[in-house]
């Protein structure tokens, strides 16, 4: 499974590959199992919210786990920079 992790204000934060949630420079962040987040040392840290899709949606309360990358760098074999990925995932889900 693949998918985008976009923030409680919809700007794009991580991404998931099978079980595992990575920043936008690709480095393994936690582990997902369902909709629980686990940080690598196994300790539950939050809940990520489906929306439909490939998309899933923060809490508030979540979003403290994830920074945003400053506005202008590239994200890591994209070549796009993390507003318009979020526009990308914007797109997506409507």
């Amino acid at each position: 499974m693949k998918g985008d992790v976009v923030n409680s204000d919809g700007a794009h934060v991580a991404v998931v590959i099978n079980s595992a949630i990575f920043d936008l420079k690709g480095r393994k962040l936690y582990d997902l199992k369902g909709s629980r987040i686990y940080r690598l040392s196994g300790e539950l840290v939050g809940h990520l919210n489906e929306t439909g899709g490939s998309l899933r949606r923060l809490d508030k309360s979540t979003d403290s786990l994830f920074r945003q990358l400053p506005h202008g760098d590239v994200v890591a074999g994209t070549g796009m920079t993390p507003g318009r990925l979020t526009k990308v995932a914007r797109d997506r889900e409507s």
